[in-house]
């Protein structure tokens, strides 16, 4: 870190219940209050929140949930619609805090939707706290695990950055919104924020045919890489690691096609470290045998999409894009992908049609939706 104010304090380390006690009643009622997490994603299979970084317009917190054994308290603080909670990207965290700890959430501020809509165009954290604020961060913490403990100072305070901020950056990018006469807008759009589902990780069996290059290869090679998928997702749950630190797509690809048989012939894979091959080799040998007496797989079924929804589908998409351009903001903005495909497929005819369609809240209605309905009847005629 760079350019610190002077005056900063150290955030307060909440480990124990009774401080988690008296932090929350030292929350309650408060009106604002910035919010951010850490997690271990590229450390352990199934990942984690390892900090929650808080912090008022006076104070920083970190608190430390692998310490704690009930975080419930906080949530009521989250949940209070009287209390504002700012964060910069919110989807990520807010879907993570509620897989972990089953949080809910009351009114939300989006620091970084917020900038997107005001046309802003770095948008990430670490750029807006060099260009508004003068601190610079240090990159190389973004992939740090955070479940190691004790963690250092330099990365505590990496941490506690994340929201410091975030209480001016938020009131920055309010007035900017009212400027512009697009507050309206992003409350409709942070209003939508707290109703996203927990995340949520299932393995996929079938997931192989949606790795690069493997739906182009050979029925019999397919079936190799099959048995590498499911060989590493095997290990990695086992060793609680991410599949990509057992070996990446690349080399799974490069597996198939190669065929190995022996232990020495892992060293032409140009994407297999020897490291990865002395520990997995046998395993992957394993794999690759059972792969080639196995029967080819079948491609999973694919639904051709219906031509009248596919032609909506581009109109929409070319109208969606130049309205981001004239705007001059990116085009998920204006309107969300999936709210595209919707209105493709139902090709709705009159604007009481559009009151269900998810992400067109009451702003995105009255904002775009005659031209929306002008767009999908004109198609219908030609038709």
């Amino acid at each position: 870190m760079t350019s610190l104010p002077d005056d900063l304090q150290p955030a307060e380390f909440i480990r124990h219940a009774r401080q988690l006690r008296a932090l929350v009643d030292q929350l309650r009622g408060t009106p604002l209050l910035a919010v951010d997490t850490e997690s271990n994603s590229l450390y352990a299979y199934y990942e984690q929140v390892c900090l929650i970084q808080l912090s008022t317009r006076e104070k920083d917190w970190i608190v430390d949930p692998l310490a704690l054994d009930d975080l419930s308290p906080l949530g009521d603080v989250l949940g209070d619609p009287a209390t504002e909670i700012v964060f910069h990207a919110a989807e990520y965290d807010i879907v993570s805090l509620k897989r972990d700890f089953g949080f809910h959430f009351g009114r939300v501020f989006d620091t970084m939707m917020a900038a997107r809509i005001c046309g802003w165009e770095q948008v990430g954290l670490g750029s807006i706290l060099e260009s508004q604020f003068g601190v610079r961060a240090a990159k190389h913490f973004q992939r740090a695990n955070w479940a190691i403990r004790p963690l250092p100072p330099d990365q505590l305070l990496y941490a506690q950055m994340d929201t410091h901020y975030l209480p001016a950056l938020r009131d920055i990018l309010s007035d900017e919104l009212a400027a512009l006469g697009r507050t309206e807008e992003a409350q409709e759009i942070f209003a939508a924020l707290p109703d996203l589902p927990a995340a949520h990780y299932e393995f996929d069996p079938e997931g192989y045919w949606n790795i690069g290059g493997v739906q182009k290869m050979p029925r019999h090679l397919v079936a190799i890489a099959r048995e590498l998928y499911l060989t590493r997702d095997e290990i990695a749950r086992r060793r609680d690691q991410p599949a990509f630190k057992i070996f990446t797509d690349k080399a799974l690809v490069e597996l198939a096609m190669l065929q190995p048989r022996h232990l020495a012939d892992l060293d032409t894979a140009r994407s297999l470290t020897g490291r990865q091959a002395r520990r997995y080799g046998d395993a992957i040998l394993q794999a690759v045998a059972r792969g080639k007496d196995a029967p080819p797989p079948q491609p999973p079924r694919r639904r051709t999409p219906d031509q009248a929804v596919l032609a909506r589908y581009d109109v929409l998409r070319a109208w969606r894009k130049q309205r981001a351009l004239d705007r001059g903001v990116e085009s998920d903005v204006i309107l969300p992908r999936e709210t595209l495909w919707i209105l493709a497929r139902q090709a709705p005819q009159r604007l009481e049609d559009l009151d269900d369609i998810p992400g067109l809240g009451p702003w995105r209605r009255a904002e775009y939706g005659a031209e929306l309905i002008e767009l999908l009847r004109g198609m219908s005629d030609e038709m």
